[in-house]
């Protein structure tokens, strides 16, 4: 009886568990919320831990940097510039410890299979994105991302008109593209009292 105590206990404990399995956090929220600035943060601590780190953003995002993923705070790390979520693979290097993926939201759906497939092989991922776009509807492929996120991290900005904590990104300025890349020129956080989802025209202070 005490031999199978002992390997009952034995299988159960913590070298037997499968140490090749990555998982998946994603980091989700309005504009100005403070989401690549939590991304560069985490990836700054893995590299500290002396981790071998990747990072890739969509092509379309080129706002602040070619070669890097820059916060509204103007934090900033390297990052390859990708169209499609299967590059990542494509260019996955031996020894990658992290990915991270900052605007998720401009990829398509087959980043949920990539981040899958990399968690797989035994690597942390941690994706960033807007999990609404300017009308207030999910942002795919935020929803599926969240769904098989092992951790998930929602951040807030603060409304610009009433100082309330914003959970939107509120469009101000006149089109119906859903994709429109741009910063505070372009865009407001707000709540969910002062958002004005499908709003035909540009919306601005009084």
């Amino acid at each position: 009886m005490d031999e199978l105590i002992a390997q009952v206990n034995h299988e159960d404990s913590p070298q037997h568990t499968r140490k090749n399995v990555g998982w998946v956090e994603v980091i989700a929220g309005s504009m100005f919320s403070g989401r690549s600035e939590e991304l560069i943060r985490r990836l700054r601590r893995a590299k500290i831990a002396r981790q071998k780190v990747q990072v890739f953003k969509p092509e379309i995002d080129s706002r602040f940097s070619e070669n890097h993923i820059v916060s509204h705070s103007e934090m900033r790390h390297e990052s390859s510039k990708i169209r499609s979520a299967n590059e990542i693979l494509e260019k996955l290097e031996p020894g990658t410890e992290v990915v991270g993926i900052d605007e998720g939201q401009f990829f398509d759906e087959e980043l949920v299979s990539v981040a899958n497939d990399l968690a797989l092989r035994g690597i942390r991922v941690i994706i960033a994105g807007l999990d609404q776009d300017y009308t207030g509807k999910p942002f795919e492929p935020m929803p599926q991302l969240l769904a098989i996120a092992e951790y998930i991290t929602k951040t807030h900005a603060i409304c610009m008109r009433c100082g309330q904590p914003a959970n939107y990104s509120q469009r101000t300025f006149e089109s119906e593209e859903r994709v429109a890349v741009g910063a505070s020129d372009k865009y407001e956080a707000r709540c969910r009292g002062c958002f004005v989802p499908h709003a035909d025209a540009p919306t601005v202070h009084d």
